[in-house]
Order: C-alpha cells, then sequence, then structure tokens
C-alpha cells in the first residue's frame, strides 16, 4: 500500500512539473510569419504590422521573419503550414480563405490541417461606384440593374471569393442580377473601378481609399449595422462616418465583414497556441494597433478560443450557404 501511495505521489509530482514545464512553452528560435498573399496586400500589411509592434514592444525573445505565399488566392501558404503539422514556429495569417478555400478548388490541405490562434480585426465591406457615375446613393443604383440585368459590371478581389459571395447576397437580397469581373485582388479592382471599366465594387476601405480622396470614385454605403467611427474627413465634404449603412440605403443585409486570422499547423502543443494568442492580443491593445485599424477603417475585435471557434463554425455556415447556392462547392 505505501508503495502505491509513493508511485501516485511521485506521479502527481511529475505531472505537476510537465504542466508547468507546458505553460512556460517559449519559443527558442526564430518564428516565422507565413502571408498568404503577396507584398503590399491586405494580409501582408496586416502581418507586418504586428511584426513591427512585436518588435517594438519586446512581446517575444525571438525574432520574426516575413514569408509571402500568396499563389492560389492563398492556398500555396496553407499548404505549407499543413506541411509544417507540429511546428509551432510558423504562425499563418489569412482571411476566412483559410476554411473557405477548400470548398471551391481541390487543394492539398483541409481547414482541420490548421490550428486556429487568433482574430484580430473584421474588415468592413462598402458598395462603391465610380465617381462620374449619375448613381449618387445605393438606391437609384441598385433601381438601374434591376431594370437592366446583367448589363452592370460588379468588379472584386478573385472569383469566388468574398468579393463575389458579397455579390451574390446583395443580388439575393434586391433581386438584382450583375456581371461579377473578378481581378487580381481588391487594389486592382479599385483601379479598374476609378478608371471607369467596371460600373461598381466591394471594396474594403483601405482597398478604395486612395481612389475617393482622389476623386475618382464615391461610397454609396457600407454593410455594417452602424456607420462607421468618425474620424478625419477623407475628402472636403465627406469622411467615413457620413457614408450610409446599405440597410437604411435600401439593401437588406445587416452586416457583412470579413476576419484577419492567424493559424498555426495541426498538431502543435496548446501551450504554444495560448502563448501565440497572449502575444497577439498584447499587439491590440498599443497604440500602433489602434492607428493602424483606424488607418484601414476595419473593425477591432479580437477572438480566440471558444469564442474564435464559434465565429469560424457560423462565419463558415453562412458563406458554405452561398457557395452551394452557385454550385461553387468542388465534389
Amino acid at each position: 500500500m505505501l508503495k502505491k501511495t509513493s508511485w501516485l505521489i511521485a506521479t502527481a509530482i511529475a505531472v505537476t512539473f510537465a504542466g508547468g514545464a507546458q505553460a512556460d512553452w517559449k519559443p527558442t528560435k526564430t518564428v516565422e510569419f507565413v502571408v498568404t498573399s503577396s507584398p503590399g496586400g491586405g494580409t501582408d500589411n496586416f502581418a507586418r504590422v504586428v511584426q513591427s509592434i512585436i518588435s517594438k514592444y519586446k512581446l517575444m525573445d525571438q525574432s520574426v521573419i516575413v514569408t509571402n505565399k500568396g499563389g492560389g488566392s492563398g492556398a500555396e501558404g496553407f499548404v505549407y503550414t499543413k506541411v509544417a503539422a507540429g511546428d509551432p514556429y510558423k504562425l499563418t495569417f489569412g482571411t476566412n480563405n483559410a476554411y473557405l478555400l477548400p470548398y471551391v478548388a481541390k487543394l492539398a490541405y483541409k481547414a482541420d490541417d490548421l490550428t486556429p490562434v487568433a482574430a484580430m480585426a473584421l474588415d468592413e465591406f462598402l458598395l462603391w461606384v465610380n465617381a462620374e457615375s449619375p448613381y449618387k446613393d445605393a438606391k437609384s443604383y441598385i433601381e438601374a440593374v434591376k431594370a437592366k440585368p446583367e448589363t452592370f459590371k460588379m468588379g472584386g478581389s478573385q472569383s469566388k471569393d468574398t468579393d463575389q459571395t458579397l455579390t451574390s447576397l446583395i443580388q439575393d437580397a434586391v433581386g438584382a442580377k450583375f456581371i461579377y469581373v473578378p481581378f487580381q485582388g481588391g487594389g486592382a479592382a479599385g483601379v479598374q473601378l476609378a478608371g471607369g471599366h467596371i460600373d461598381s465594387n466591394t471594396n474594403n476601405p483601405n482597398e478604395n481609399v486612395g481612389q475617393w480622396k482622389a476623386g475618382t470614385v464615391t461610397p454609396l454605403c457600407v454593410f455594417s449595422p452602424t456607420r462607421l467611427p468618425e474620424g478625419p474627413k477623407v475628402t472636403a465634404a465627406m469622411g467615413w462616418s457620413d457614408i450610409p449603412t446599405c440597410k437604411e440605403a435600401g439593401i437588406p443585409i445587416d452586416q457583412f465583414q470579413m476576419p484577419r486570422t492567424v493559424w498555426l499547423p495541426g498538431g502543435v502543443p496548446p501551450e504554444a497556441v495560448a502563448f501565440y494568442a497572449d502575444v497577439l492580443k498584447k499587439a491590440s491593445e498599443t497604440p500602433e494597433w489602434k492607428e493602424y485599424i483606424e488607418r484601414t477603417s476595419q473593425t477591432g475585435r479580437f477572438l480566440a478560443g471558444a469564442e474564435l471557434k464559434s465565429f469560424i463554425s457560423s462565419d463558415d455556415a453562412k458563406n458554405r450557404k452561398v457557395f452551394e447556392k452557385e454550385g461553387w462547392i468542388v465534389r
């Protein structure tokens, strides 16, 4: 009996020390930030802002390098992450493309091959038209599209992606029909709209703000339940808070957002996930992060753990519903 009791005590002590060692997990070598977009894209900017904050505030003892793997709409980066199963030194930056891409293309990874760490912000979406367009509000533009179905061109970032998903939702909500024109990124869609080659796009604020300042595009509404926060005027007459919500402008869509997400490979220690989530949470509380959120007109919202998993599940279900209706899901 004494021998058994001693064994139990020894086992408990061992477990306690093992647990303490795991709880103190931290990187002991350089950490790689894998960016699932090309240099200069929204995800690239997201990762590099986080990198600079970590460096400035010394949130990690180890250095961080950034690697861009944006091929295949970001699939290259996620496949790279999958292959690194068990490696807690590869932190991958993306959006909801992490779990949506495998629906629309046969890829060498599944969402389950990745470990969610955090979401740090939500991109807002707006309906934009060329500044020389006769349509100065969403209602008049949508009525024109309904009157001439499949003649107005809606541009967006790639096909079967966030912008085309939102376009599908708009069509269902108002009974209109666009010609959807995909481009390689929201920046290209902004240039095409400014040049008058398409009639509208659904870009994020940051993707069209340069053209808005230049007077070549006009925002009609934002897909948010409330107007964007007040801030400096973007043009002489308007700022972000002056843009009506799409719902008040006559498009019955309460909200459409895209998360900025961070992932680890599958099979990593939970202590590593907790470590990085804590680092990213601290980064999200700095003045530099708040400035980045304001500058890009995103919504700052930090999600991790069960809250993040719940968000992903809900967002996945909403998007899958559109994908099924449109026949985009690969079998």
